[in-house]
């Protein structure tokens, strides 16, 4: 990492903490998402599930919600700077240019593991046993790591195009909508035809199933390596899009 992407994530750091609503906001809907599932729809789901518990089934699903739901806040914030023109007056200085994204995208990273270890201490407090040791902890939040780098450069690129930050905070719902119609809350077998086929073939199931076996300590088999390929690709995506539109936008 170059001084000026240092520089930049600082700024970041120093903004997020400044700013502490966006943060907020990110924790509330997955957590709020928890408490209704475990607390209201959890003894019912348990039934479905051959003795898993269902907190310790959805938990990994919340997980990447709240992932998905922090990818808004790098959007937002790009969103900001560029109708700002702080980007145009950063791009007069003698900063590299990519050290503008770079430090949007390593922000928002941090904000969101920050975001997801709430999330992850209020699963504990519902009831939430993982059966995993220490590599297993790792191997779980290496995923979600690359999850989240690789959705924080399509957030770059989503605030990049966005006409504001209203725009900006509505352009990637979907994404926090797609692990809902996997394996996120309840198994794929489950799902109607159509819906099944879709769970199926979507890059969250794959991601979800494999933080949830590691967590769980069953097999996770070619799942994890499906699951990094999705994130390796999601972020090749995110980081040309976003590129480009950082060079389409700053054109002399």
């Amino acid at each position: 990492m170059t001084g000026d992407s240092i520089t930049m994530l600082r700024r970041k750091v120093k903004h997020s903490m400044r700013y502490p609503s966006l943060t907020i906001g990110g924790v509330a809907m997955p957590v709020l998402m928890l408490l209704l599932f475990v607390g209201v729809f959890g003894r019912t789901l348990t039934a479905g599930l051959d003795g898993t518990d269902y907190v310790d089934y959805v938990t990994p699903g919340i997980l990447i919600v709240s992932v998905t739901s922090c990818c808004i806040i790098t959007a937002v914030s790009v969103s900001s700077d560029k109708v700002a023109g702080i980007m145009k007056r950063l791009r007069t200085m003698a900063i590299s240019r990519a050290a503008v994204l770079n430090g949007h995208v390593l922000g928002g990273v941090i904000q969101t593991a920050f975001s997801t270890a709430l999330v992850i201490a209020v699963a504990l407090l519902l009831g939430f046993r993982p059966h995993v040791d220490v590599l297993g902890w790792l191997a779980a939040a290496g995923i979600l790591l690359s999850l989240m780098f690789a959705l924080s450069w399509i957030a770059a690129a989503v605030g990049l195009v966005a006409r504001g930050p209203e725009s900006a905070s509505n352009l990637p719902l979907p994404l926090t909508f797609l692990p809902m119609l996997g394996s996120g809350f309840v198994p794929t077998d489950s799902l109607p035809g159509w819906l099944h086929w879709f769970a199926e073939h979507q890059p969250f199931t794959p991601i979800t199933e494999a933080v949830r076996g590691l967590l769980m300590g069953t097999p996770v088999g070619g799942t994890a390596a499906i699951a990094i390929a999705w994130c390796a690709g999601l972020a090749a995506v995110g980081y040309l899009w976003s590129r480009r539109a950082f060079e389409k936008g700053h054109k002399p």
